[in-house]
């Protein structure tokens, strides 16, 4: 069996956001005994990544740490759409557009501590289109 579904998230601040609950009531998977999740990301310029659920610090340092990487360098030639835009880029390269998750019994099978996150790159980035795919 498998079943696909297309969600938009409502536009967040740049940042990292947790969106777990927001994939997990988009879809019903309480009758997946043993299946796969794949959450696909359809922008070039935000990214998905799985990382602490609890602590919110550490979407803060996250934040800092891709800026530090990726922020304000001089040989950036694509800056026409904003000096967030090439760094945006660069970021969801680095992070990726896409995860997969198992699901076990029902649920995603997650540890006790991680947490979907949406990684927004941009000042201003809009609402973000995702494709689930469940896949058993």
């Amino acid at each position: 069996m498998m079943f696909q579904k297309e969600i938009q998230l409502q536009t967040k601040p740049r940042g990292f956001h947790l969106i777990t609950d927001e994939i997990l009531n988009a879809l019903d998977i309480s009758n997946v005994n043993v299946g796969m999740l794949n959450i696909f990301l359809k922008h070039t310029s935000a990214s998905l990544s799985i990382n602490e659920n609890v602590e919110p610090e550490v979407r803060k340092d996250l934040e800092n740490l891709m800026n530090e990487l990726c922020d304000d360098k001089p040989y950036y030639q694509h800056t026409y759409e904003g000096n967030d835009d090439m760094p945006a880029h660069a970021k969801s390269s680095l992070l990726g557009v896409s995860l997969n998750i198992p699901i076990s019994n029902g649920k995603l099978n997650l540890g006790t501590w991680q947490g979907i996150y949406l990684n927004e790159h941009r000042n201003y980035g809009g609402s973000r289109k995702i494709v689930l795919t469940v896949m058993t």
